[in-house]
């Protein structure tokens, strides 16, 4: 599980809890984004239809859980976000040193010389300032920690029911286990939502989960903070490549407040897609120049009049697989 540096104007915490996470984590991490605001007081089998939900989605969330560990795949790719009515198109590149992201396109149109030049000063800076790659990294194996332990309370802090079933797809419906006495501050946040859960029976994966809170969230009895009802979230992941699980859609949007007088607002709406494997031994340098060479193909396209659209062919394709975009 990578994160790629963002040229967002956020915190490099919220940089991290985004890009380049998997299903797994994101449940957790939509926690831990609005936590940022807070002071610190192998072939799956098949599913059996004869499981109960809850026992599926154990299941589900034990392979989704093994599936993260095993998985170490880098990746390129794009990302289309979408915030405070602008678009904007940006191309990632993992390695396992951490990842590279830049700007292609701002509301479809590409960047200007004084864009692509701050973007050259921002990612020469990372490049020549290794510890924050290893601050990056860091901060990383914690989220990743705290975000596991969260996925796996899944199955206990919620009460599952079966809804529609489709070909492939199973649909769990979930609300808070009143049952459950969560154990963090995180915990309560996660216990107070409902919503619902799609699980591929083929592979047992997670391919979709969407929820939103039920009711008011506070902390310390409103003192620290709340979150409001109606807060909401969407995740999709797909099968890229063959027992290959990424992210392909993101969407969350969540208000409160912290003590008295900051405002939370959690908002993130991106879409995942041209997902191309790299290879293992990719240096953050390669990442760069391959993130230089999509910039100005895309530049050329937009020039063109042309959608930015899929990615070029990258200059490692023949030490790595590629996917033509999100199944």
């Amino acid at each position: 599980m990578y994160v790629a540096y963002s040229q967002d104007r956020h915190t490099m915490r919220e940089a991290q809890s985004i890009v380049g996470v998997r299903l797994s984590a994101v449940v957790g991490l939509i926690v831990c984004l609005v936590f940022s605001c807070i002071p610190v007081l192998a072939e799956s089998p098949s599913a059996d239809i004869n499981l109960s939900a809850s026992e599926l989605l154990r299941r589900a969330v034990d392979e989704e859980l093994k599936g993260q560990a095993d998985d170490h795949t880098l990746w390129m790719y794009q990302v289309k976000e979408r915030r405070s009515g602008k678009e904007e198109v940006k191309c990632v590149v993992q390695t396992k040193h951490g990842a590279l992201d830049r700007l292609l396109s701002v509301n479809g149109q590409p960047l200007t010389p004084e864009q692509q030049r701050r973007e050259d000063q921002r990612i020469g800076s990372l490049l020549s300032k290794p510890e924050i790659t290893k601050k990056q990294q860091r901060a990383q194996q914690k989220d990743a920690r705290q975000t596991e332990e969260l996925f796996r309370m899944l199955p206990d802090a919620l009460i599952v029911k079966y809804g529609e079933r489709g070909h492939d797809l199973v649909e769990l419906l979930f609300e808070p286990n009143p049952n459950f006495n969560p154990p963090t501050r995180e915990a309560s946040v996660f216990h107070a939502m409902e919503g619902r859960i799609w699980i591929s029976l083929k592979e047992n994966r997670l391919a979709e989960i969407e929820g939103h809170l039920r009711r008011e969230v506070k902390f310390g009895g409103g003192l620290l903070g709340y979150l409001e009802k109606g807060g909401e979230f969407h995740v999709k992941q797909s099968e890229v490549l063959p027992q290959h699980w990424e992210i392909s859609l993101l969407h969350v949007n969540m208000h409160g407040r912290v003590l008295f007088f900051k405002t939370i607002s959690v908002q993130q709406d991106e879409s995942r897609s041209n997902f191309r494997q790299v290879p293992d031994n990719l240096t953050l340098a390669q990442a760069a120049e391959e993130l230089q060479r999509q910039s100005g193909a895309s530049a050329q396209k937009v020039g063109l009049n042309k959608s930015p659209g899929a990615l070029v062919q990258s200059s490692f394709t023949e030490t790595g697989q590629e996917s033509g975009g999100i199944l």
